[in-house]
């Protein structure tokens, strides 16, 4: 069945019946709620004009069809995408109107759409972002055409497609997941989501990923297996590393053994994207190392709504991957998938040794290798890593959650933000925090936010103790940390954010570091550990106990663990950059004459 231009009051029961008995071409729809008649027709207008091809636009002057509507949609097998709700006079209970889609659909975005001038229901708006009962807001059409209102319609569309993982498919990965094997191939899932490359899981247990394989004719294959739908010249792999995948899609440029750069930067996560911008912008031969997957930490974010500048919020991997695009746009050079395992001094130039066995040479470095999350250590829930216990956001896992209990052990931003996003499809979500208050800890709009989503809830002074499960996890065990006593919880998932680990281990006695392994610099350094310096200088603000080594992001001692910080950290490091070699080059000359 072709969809009509728009369904409305007037149409509404033809189209039920119709679409009933035929199949409907539309892919989902945008549900419209609005009383004021002028702005529902020009809405009405707009969205039938750009989106009626591949939408169905349905349109309501009275709040209480949408519920229904709602329910016949998905009758029909159509999901809504999102629901424009009008906030102003006429329409004085949009918000809560808003609010209530979420019991009906917890996937829908749920758009206010707020009139050019009007401030007041402006700020009823923007604190209900806040508090999470309302997901974007946008400036309703005054004439045509209305770019800016359909730039932000398509970047809402583009978040929804996103987070439901349909579509196009670049690669399909082809494994198990619920078993003792699976952990692989939620690995390869949790990749490919963090790098936004559009990708397709089939169960091998499934018809599709048995025919799948069949196809590939790889029946009997060890699991998983990576199929490329794209012209990348290898079909499939099996079993594959990272980094035969990452070389497997031809990003990558050889480097020849001669070549030194300017500057080589360890980590691809905020600060070391945003050194990479600064540094090949202005010229320098700049390299990026990163050996899991752009964005770092938080490139698993589903929604970062405080940095500056994206004032609907950003996911952490469409900035990362924005941010990434750019710096390849200047000229960075990108090596995926490998570990910097050493770092030496050469004459005037570090050499790096890499985990693929090759080494390369840098007149400077900028360490940015970020953090990773403390592992509970606790033998039967690591057993289960990738069959309901994850480390770090796993985004890509939030549809399989759908009507599960899930648990978040963590206290800061990204279990927040972890804890938000999977309660659009777990029938429950729990945050358990070791501490007594989340204040200290997590911004003020997540917890706002926590507070105002019905089926999440937050218990104070409790740890993971345990837990139990075969093939996938079925209980935690939680220990009050003030009174030791013990419960055991039935729980289908848990993810863990708690803590910071600095990636330094490979760095061994090179530069120094506190005791737990995060990197001095600047004015923090000890005096021995400068004391060898030539030039008669004191370390410059970023720069560790190695001169022309800097340090930047959540790797670094003292730093704040804000993406925004770590961006500024990351781009402030450059200038440092040439200030070093200008004084290198200098020193050079003064020897030469």
């Amino acid at each position: 069945m072709t969809a009509s231009a728009c369904i409305d009051s007037a149409t509404y029961e033809n189209w039920v019946t119709a679409s009933s008995q035929e199949s409907v071409e539309a892919q989902a729809a945008i549900v419209v709620i609005c009383r004021e008649p002028g702005a529902r027709e020009i809405l009405s207008r707009e969205l039938c004009k750009r989106y009626g091809a591949d939408y169905q636009i349905v349109v309501c002057d009275q709040s209480e069809q949408v519920g229904s509507w709602m329910r016949d949609l998905q009758t029909v097998g159509m999901p809504v995408a999102m629901v424009i709700g009008g906030v102003g006079a006429r329409d004085s209970d949009g918000i809560d109107v808003l609010a209530a889609v979420r019991r009906i659909d917890p996937t829908a975005l749920r758009v206010a759409a707020v009139a050019w001038g009007d401030w007041v229901s402006a700020r009823s708006v923007f604190n209900a972002v806040t508090e999470g009962t309302v997901d974007h807001w946008v400036t309703r059409p005054e004439q045509a055409p209305a770019e800016e209102f359909h730039r932000s319609i398509t970047e809402f569309l583009r978040e929804w497609s996103s987070q439901r993982g349909e579509g196009f498919e670049a690669v399909r990965v082809i494994g198990k997941q619920w078993s003792a094997r699976s952990a692989r191939s939620q690995e390869l899932r949790d990749l490919f989501a963090r790098h936004r490359v559009p990708m397709g899981f089939y169960d091998v247990a499934s018809a599709q990923g048995s025919q799948v394989l069949r196809q590939l004719g790889l029946t009997s294959a060890d699991l998983p297996v990576v199929e490329f739908r794209f012209g990348s010249g290898q079909p499939a792999l099996v079993n594959p590393s990272n980094q035969e995948i990452a070389d497997a899609f031809g990003l990558m440029t050889p480097i020849s053994p001669e070549e030194v750069f300017d500057v080589t930067v360890i980590g691809a996560g905020p600060a070391g994207l945003a050194a990479a911008v600064s540094a090949s912008s202005e010229g320098l031969r700049t390299l990026v190392i990163e050996h899991e997957a752009i964005g770092g930490q938080a490139g698993t974010r589903s929604m970062i709504r405080n940095y500056p500048g994206f004032s609907q919020g950003i996911s952490g991997s469409k900035l990362a991957q924005e941010t990434w695009r750019q710096a390849w746009t200047f000229g960075t050079t990108f090596l995926y998938m490998r570990r910097a395992e050493s770092l030496s001094r050469t004459g005037n130039h570090y050499r790096l040794r890499l985990s693929d066995g090759s080494e390369l040479a840098t007149r400077t470095v900028v360490i940015a290798t970020g953090a990773t999350y403390r592992r509970l250590g606790i033998p039967h829930l690591e057993d289960l890593q990738g069959r309901g216990v994850f480390y770090g956001a796993a985004a890509s896992e939030a549809p399989a959650m759908r009507g599960r209990n899930v648990f978040v052990a963590g206290g800061g931003n990204s279990a927040g933000q972890t804890a938000l996003h999977m309660a659009k499809w777990a029938n429950q979500v729990t945050v358990l925090v070791r501490a007594a208050t989340l204040a200290e800890s997590m911004s003020d709009y997540l917890i706002r936010e926590i507070a105002a989503t019905p089926n999440v809830d937050v218990l104070y002074h409790v740890q993971v103790a345990d837990g139990t499960g075969a093939d996938h996890l079925q209980s935690l065990v939680l220990r009050d940390t003030v009174s030791s006593a013990r419960r055991s919880v039935s729980a289908d998932a848990l993810f863990i954010l708690i803590g910071s680990q600095p990636r330094t281990q490979w760095l061994g006695d090179s530069v120094a570091r506190d005791q737990w392994g995060f990197i001095f610099t600047g004015p923090d350094l000890p005096a021995s550990a400068s004391a060898g310096w030539s030039h008669g200088r004191s370390a410059l603000p970023l720069e560790t106990s190695l001169p022309g080594v800097f340090a930047a992001g959540d790797v670094r001692r003292g730093s704040v663990k804000r993406v925004a910080s770590a961006v500024g950290e990351g781009t402030g490091t450059i200038p440092l950059v040439h200030r070093y070699l200008e004084k290198m080059a200098t020193a050079r000359a003064a020897a030469i004459a």
